[in-house]
């Protein structure tokens, strides 16, 4: 796995990386179990360069798989998210809710979170479930993060009570024909002028921020996505400008995929992001 950039020592390592295979809170199609272990595999055959010609030095620390339960995610950040990135592999974007809520805890008031996605993802109750996929923000106001702490990116698909909650909330959203408008420059620039001061990010990258013409492999793909030039510019460049502590990879569907090319193609960001890790 990680194509020699894998390490079994915590102490050596850039970036710590772990899975929690969960899809029992998706709404539409399941799947996203299997991400974890299909983007290690996948992960063996990519070397270790930027599509630029850059040599990757991090070094990766995979320390498995756990449970979807708040008590293992916050066990696992208290061993892994400390001074390094720290990388979760989801599963559906309700795993979120566990790691955001341990990040919340261990890094105080001063965090906050870009959730780069297709959907808002603020449903108080979503098919009769608050642990849905679709509740990720809303619970994550409920466990400490203020309105003003969450920044939602790429959006192109709100239920009608979340645009009644957003009308009201200080969140700061930039929906992706804005992200295709401004740029990726003014997109970034605009994020770390609103995140600045703020001591550690959490930045949850749902995969269907990319257009399904790109990433078919998603559970609830939405049409007008982002390009995955896009996609890695920004992503790369929030990288740059603030303290991005967490990252997670969440609705990453191999079940549904066609040649594993959503996972391909979140396996190349990935990489691109670890060479600014381990300059």
């Amino acid at each position: 796995m990680w194509r020699g950039l894998q390490t079994e020592q915590l102490e050596r390592a850039d970036v710590a990386i772990f899975g929690i295979p969960f899809d029992e809170n998706c709404s539409v199609k399941w799947g996203a179990a299997d991400a974890p272990a299909v983007l290690r595999a996948c992960s063996a055959y990519l070397p270790p360069v930027t599509a630029s010609g850059k040599q990757i030095f991090a070094k990766l620390y995979d320390a498995g798989d756990i449970g979807a339960t708040f008590d293992q995610a916050f066990a696992m950040l208290s061993k892994l998210n400390g001074k390094k990135l720290t990388v979760m592999l989801g599963g559906d974007h309700s795993v979120s809710i566990l790691t955001e809520k341990a990040f919340r805890r261990l890094h105080g008031s001063r965090c906050g979170i870009i959730h780069l996605d297709a959907h808002a993802d603020i449903c108080d109750e979503y098919l009769g479930s608050k642990s849905s996929h679709a509740c990720v923000n809303r619970r994550a106001l409920e466990n400490g993060y203020a309105p003003e702490d969450i920044s939602m990116v790429g959006i192109r698909s709100y239920e009608l009570q979340e645009l009644e909650l957003l009308s009201q909330a200080p969140i700061f959203v930039i929906d992706a024909d804005e992200c295709r408008k401004r740029g990726t420059e003014k997109v970034v620039s605009l994020l770390a002028k609103k995140f600045q001061g703020y001591d550690a990010i959490y930045l949850s990258w749902d995969i269907d921020s990319l257009d399904p013409a790109y990433a078919p492999g998603t559970g609830t793909p939405e049409s007008f996505g982002l390009d995955p030039l896009m996609v890695r510019d920004l992503i790369c460049g929030l990288f740059d400008r603030l303290p991005i502590r967490m990252l997670d990879l969440v609705e990453v569907s191999p079940q549904n995929d066609i040649n594993d090319i959503t996972s391909w193609v979140a396996l190349k960001i990935l990489l691109e992001i670890f060479e600014k890790i381990g300059r």
